[in-house]
C-alpha cells in the first residue's frame, strides 16, 4: 500500500480539502493530487482533473482551477492531479500517470466518498489531449464520462495546420522533426486512432478562435465518434481563444462553467 500523507484542511460548509496526497510513484517521481470532498456521507459524483501546460509545464493548481468552484458548488468530488512532464518524460508517460490516478481513486473510493461508477475525466489543453487519449483506450468501464477542453485529438492533422509546429510537440514525443520515420508516434498518440463505439460519452468544449489548438480538432473528433456510434457532444465557445485563463476576464464567456456542470450532472446520473 502506498504511504500517503494527508493534509486535511477544514473549509466552509464542512467540506474537506486534501493537499499533496501521493497517489503513485513513477520514474522516480512522486505523483500527487489535491481534492475537494463535499460535506455529507456520499457517495458523490466525481471528476479527476488534468491540467494543461503544453505537456512540459503546469501543475494541479494551475490552469484548470477555474472549474474547482463550479464542481464543488454542484456537490462533486474533484481530484486534481500532477503527471510527469516532457521533455524528461516522453509520451506515453503522462497518459500512464492519468491511468494510475484512476486506479488510485477507484481503489480509495470510500476515502474520497466518490461513486466509482460516476467518475469523469476532465482535462484542458494538454490535459484535454490526455483525458481524450485515456478515455478512447479505456475498455473496462472505469470512467463514466470524458470532458476535453480544447485538446488535441489528431496530431497528424494538427501538425499540418501548425505553422510552425510547436516545440512542445517535439518534446512530448522525443523527436526533432515530423516525418515518415516517426509519424507513427503521432498516430499512436492521437485519441482519434482509438475511437470505438463503447467509449464513454465525451463532451468537447473549444473556443471558435483558438489560436493554439485548431477548433477543427474537436469538430472532427466528435464527427468521427458519432460515425462510430460513440456518444459525443460539442460545445463551441464563440469568440473564445485558447485557455480558460483567457476566458476568465470575459464574463460573457463564463456560461461554459454551467454548461460543463449541467452536462456532467445529466451524464453521471
Amino acid at each position: 500500500m502506498l504511504c500517503v500523507v494527508l493534509a486535511a484542511l477544514a473549509s466552509r460548509a464542512g467540506a474537506e480539502e486534501l493537499r499533496d496526497v501521493q497517489f503513485a510513484e513513477a520514474g522516480g517521481v512522486a505523483l500527487k493530487l489535491d481534492a475537494h470532498i463535499p460535506e455529507g456521507a456520499g457517495p458523490f459524483r466525481g471528476a479527476i482533473l488534468v491540467h494543461g501546460g503544453g505537456w512540459i509545464g503546469g501543475d494541479k493548481q494551475q490552469y484548470i482551477t477555474y472549474i474547482f468552484k463550479p464542481l464543488a458548488d454542484a456537490n462533486f468530488v474533484w481530484i486534481s492531479i500532477n503527471y510527469r512532464l516532457a521533455p524528461k518524460f516522453i509520451f506515453p508517460a503522462p497518459a500512464d500517470d492519468v491511468e494510475l490516478a484512476i486506479q488510485y481513486v477507484r481503489k480509495n473510493a470510500a476515502k474520497f466518498k466518490i461513486d466509482p461508477d460516476r467518475i469523469a475525466l476532465i482535462g484542458e489543453s494538454a490535459g484535454g489531449h490526455l483525458v481524450s487519449y485515456v478515455g478512447a483506450r479505456e475498455k473496462n468501464h472505469e470512467i463514466a464520462a470524458v470532458v476535453s477542453l480544447y485538446g488535441v485529438h489528431d496530431f497528424v492533422a494538427a501538425a499540418v495546420e501548425w505553422k510552425p509546429v510547436p516545440t512542445e510537440l517535439y518534446q512530448l514525443f522525443g523527436i526533432s522533426a515530423v516525418g515518415a520515420t516517426n509519424v507513427s508516434k503521432l498516430v499512436q498518440g492521437s485519441p482519434v486512432t482509438f475511437i470505438h463505439k463503447d467509449m464513454p460519452p465525451y463532451l468537447l468544449m473549444h473556443g471558435s478562435k483558438d489560436e493554439d489548438v485548431p477548433y477543427e480538432q474537436s469538430v472532427e473528433m466528435c464527427r468521427a465518434m458519432k460515425a462510430a456510434d460513440a456518444k459525443c457532444d460539442l460545445i463551441t465557445v464563440e469568440g473564445g481563444v485558447h485557455g480558460m485563463d483567457h476566458w476568465e476576464p470575459h464574463p460573457e464567456l463564463h456560461w461554459y462553467k454551467k454548461a460543463l456542470v449541467d452536462w456532467l450532472t445529466k451524464t453521471l446520473q
